[in-house]
């Protein structure tokens, strides 16, 4: 019965539907009153119209419970966008937690991005050491004529020079991501302090 998304509602849902409960769970959710316009074009397709009156008391009452500090904060950190849905008494402490959720969750994108970035260097790496071990076996093959070794003496320098550049930027990551990380400590341990 309470299932969302606008497609979901079936002509009995929409004739017997329990609209301020499902109001209550469109609020609890954090959606906005143009929610029920999802409700509205999906019960349309029935020839019904949904209960506004009771779907809006059920919203209101569902929004007063999502909008508390500890809802925003967890929406925040775990990278949650806020549409503005919350009454002005309760938006303030809304929107300060969720900034501070929102917070936590770049200083962790930060981190991920880092290890990412030195995850795909040193693939990187690998490869190209791979091609230098082949690149070096094909110079030592007997049957290799002399001018494909004087290109291949050029691809393993190219290759040599790529490698070190390759370490180089493995190092600056590595270093970047102990910023991330000790700047990611250092926030986490302020929300401790605050009862996050």
């Amino acid at each position: 019965l309470l299932r969302s998304g606008c497609g979901s509602r079936s002509g009995d849902e929409c004739g017997t539907g329990d609209w301020h409960a499902i109001g209550f769970e469109d609020g609890s959710r954090g959606y906005a009153a143009d929610r029920v316009g999802d409700h509205r074009k999906a019960c349309a397709k029935h020839g019904i119209a949904p209960d506004f009156d009771a779907w809006r008391a059920g919203h209101e009452e569902g929004l007063r419970v999502f909008c508390q500090p500890s809802r925003g904060f967890n929406l925040g950190s775990n990278g949650g966008s806020y549409n503005g849905a919350c009454a002005p008494d309760l938006e303030p402490a809304f929107l300060d937690a969720w900034r501070t959720g929102s917070h936590l969750y770049t200083l962790r994108s930060n981190v991920d991005s880092a290890n990412s970035a030195i995850h795909a260097r040193q693939r990187e790496l690998e490869e190209t050491q791979e091609r230098i071990r082949d690149t070096e076996a094909e110079l030592l093959a007997a049957e290799t004529e002399t001018a494909d070794r004087i290109l291949l003496l050029a691809d393993l320098k190219e290759l040599a020079e790529r490698s070190g550049e390759i370490e180089s930027e493995i190092d600056a990551l590595i270093d970047e991501r102990a910023r991330h990380d000790e700047r990611l400590a250092s926030y986490q341990a302020v929300l401790t302090d605050a009862g996050y």
